[in-house]
């Protein structure tokens, strides 16, 4: 086995919920790897196939590796209704992947109505909750499932430091009786068709409102366990019962282990295997047609534990192999390892590599991420790609207003990266979504107090900033002239090159991982 050579502390069996087989569950002995467990799971693919709805400009992925990135572990009770853009009020539970329903955007400093697609449906059982309105809506759901107030996004329950719904709180949406009035004048007049667009034109666009009547009026344990639904929309959200509810947004992956977005993420660590080899068998699948499939979308391929895995050589040989298109993102040199194997891969097929760098002042890094690498020896891996002929770029990501978006920083950041050889550069402002918006407001209480009021109100209506400042922020990585021309001079295509052999290039063995 890979750890045979590991001192093992504890060696435990485990049954995650969505793998078909039992998880080994391991405990080893170095200074990194302190109260953290590995689930030692087979995956059933390899390859994950992201939703057509979604704004990513590539639609196949990897991550061998998987920790929790949200916290909406499940939602709302079977019958809770929601909103349909044809003006039904839909169970949740008989909602289907492909349903248009309701959703809402931000748009500048307010949110509005729009459509959106359930793209997953999924179930268990969890302890359930009671959330009663003034007007009498009710909602029932489990205690880590959130909703939109005045004040942003809370939890049905308590836990910890993260924000909940108190007596008082104002929600925000429409509410059960008027959602159940949106289509009911024209459900006699036998047209379905004009139901559905009077409803769309009814409420598409409209601003999202929190009137006083929305106002939590208790919330209370029901006494018992019950079922409980969460789907996956375009927008990350939906409307249960009048009122705007969060929903999950990745794949039932992570919420099928049942683990949160603070402590677990980092400590509790599905290890997938077998991705190399189930690699290797979808890409020598007639029906594959080598699309551009990228890694470290969800969780970094080249977080430490890759270092006593060991799984990203056997993924770059089945690219090499297989002549497939691939990228990375990652904020490790670790991945230098691998250089030999990735320059086999750019001999016959497109790949680029993006290192992501948010700040290079120590101060500012160690107190943002203390577990990653140094950012100068990610600067460092960027220069030495380039070097090898691997076109590779920086991502300054999270930009964070007050933070490490000093002109002066951004700027260090640009000139380092020229130096580097980088070939594009990208800035993406802050997002807190989820249960990252509790973990990242604990950590500024803590760290950052005199930056509370300002994020406050630049996330009060919802994860992203707004587009002012959006906009400020994208322009502090795009105003070096000199900067933008070595980052734009050699941008590769992402396209595939002639038809990939039946068999092949090399017949290289895969060993078995046990």
């Amino acid at each position: 086995m890979r750890w045979d050579e590991l001192k093992i502390d504890a060696e435990e069996g485990t049954t995650l919920p969505g793998y078909r087989d039992p998880a080994v569950v391991r405990h080893f002995d170095a200074p990194e790897a302190l109260d953290t467990r590995f689930y030692e799971v087979r995956a059933k693919s390899a390859l994950n196939q992201v939703p057509r709805a979604s704004r990513m400009p590539f639609r196949w992925t990897i991550n061998p590796y998987r920790g929790c990135s949200h916290a909406c572990t499940y939602c709302v009770s079977a019958g809770t209704p929601v909103l349909a853009t044809d003006g039904r009020a839909t169970p949740i539970e008989d909602l289907q992947v492909g349903d248009r329903i309701f959703g809402t955007e931000g748009y500048g400093n307010e949110r509005r109505y729009v459509e959106t697609e359930v793209l997953a449906h999924w179930s268990t059982h969890k302890p359930a909750f009671r959330v009663v309105l003034s007007d009498g809506t009710e909602l029932v759901a489990s205690q880590d499932h959130r909703f939109l107030s005045r004040e942003g996004w809370k939890f049905v329950g308590g836990r910890g430091l993260r924000s909940s719904l108190q007596a008082g709180d104002v929600m925000v949406g429409v509410g059960a009786p008027a959602m159940a009035s949106l289509g009911a004048p024209l459900r006699n007049c036998g047209a379905l068709v004009l139901e559905h667009e009077a409803v769309r034109e009814r409420l598409l666009g409209m601003p999202v409102a929190s009137p006083a009547r929305l106002a939590v009026a208790a919330v209370e344990p029901v006494g018992t366990d019950l079922p409980m639904f969460d789907i996956t929309t375009g927008t990350g959200d939906f409307i249960a019962n009048g009122v705007v509810s969060h929903n999950c947004f990745a794949r039932p992956t992570h919420t099928y282990l049942d683990m949160n977005a603070g402590r677990d993420f980092e400590k509790e660590i599905v290890v997938k295997v077998n991705v190399p080899e189930l690699l290797r068998h979808e890409l020598s699948k007639p029906s594959w047609k080598r699309e551009h499939v990228a890694l470290g979308t969800n969780t970094d391929p080249y977080q430490w534990v890759e270092g006593r895995y060991k799984l990203m050589p056997g993924i770059w040989e089945a690219f090499r192999d297989f002549r497939n298109p691939c990228s990375v993102l990652t904020k490790s040199p670790l991945l230098l390892r691998d250089l030999a194997l990735m320059k086999e891969v750019a001999e016959v097929a497109p790949i680029t590599a993006n290192l992501s760098i948010p700040t290079i002042d120590e101060k500012t890094w160690r107190a943002t991420e203390p577990h990653t690498p140094n950012p100068r020896a990610r600067m460092e891996a960027v220069a030495e790609l380039n070097r090898a002929g691997i076109p590779t770029g920086i991502l300054v990501a999270p930009l964070m207003p007050g933070i490490n978006d000093a002109p002066e920083q951004v700027e260090e950041i640009l000139r380092l990266a020229a130096e580097a050889g980088a070939v594009h550069i990208g800035g993406i402002g802050l997002h807190l979504r989820g249960e990252v918006r509790d973990v990242f407001f604990d950590w500024l209480r803590s760290q950052r107090p005199d930056l509370v009021p300002r994020y406050e109100q630049l996330y009060a209506r919802g994860a992203y900033l707004p587009k002012s400042e959006s906009e400020r922020l994208g322009a502090l990585v795009g105003t070096t002239t000199t900067a933008r021309r070595r980052y734009l001079r050699d941008r590769v295509s992402l396209d595939a090159p002639e038809p990939v052999p039946s068999k092949p290039k090399r017949e290289v063995s895969q060993p078995s991982l046990f």
